[in-house]
């Protein structure tokens, strides 16, 4: 019997097309970077990530980690019949080096609860 996810690794070809439908979650964010960074050094700058259209979970995961990767130069969602199933990517050339991407300013950032929490605390705190 063939057991689904050994400790070894698989050799993933670098064809720009990433399906993480047979990845655990816990793989994604190692397995996203070293992809991009593998497929930049070939050359393959134009790359599609399949996450699967589901809840959102592991898109939103996967769109974090592109917005912090510093050799991606624009992401967005798929134009064609997967839309919101796989996201395109555009990365930055070897040769080129890419822009810093600023960090959050996270001192000078307000951020208030969501509505629906302000909505229940007016509701039971009386607040």
């Amino acid at each position: 019997m063939k057991q689904l996810h050994e400790d070894r690794a698989v050799p993933i070809p670098l064809d720009g097309i990433l399906d993480l439908h047979q990845f655990r979650p816990a793989e994604v964010n190692d397995l996203v970077r070293e992809y991009l960074r593998a497929c930049r050094a070939a050359g393959v700058l134009r790359v599609r990530i399949i996450h699967g259209k589901g809840k959102g979970v592991l898109r939103r995961r996967v769109h974090t980690i592109l917005r912090h990767e510093t050799a991606v130069r624009a992401f967005g969602l798929a134009q064609d019949r997967s839309s919101w199933g796989a996201t395109w990517v555009d990365l930055y050339p070897a040769d080129v080096i890419p822009p810093a991407k600023a960090a959050p300013d996270v001192e000078n950032a307000v951020s208030k609860p969501p509505f629906w929490y302000r909505m229940l605390q007016s509701i039971f705190l009386k607040k």
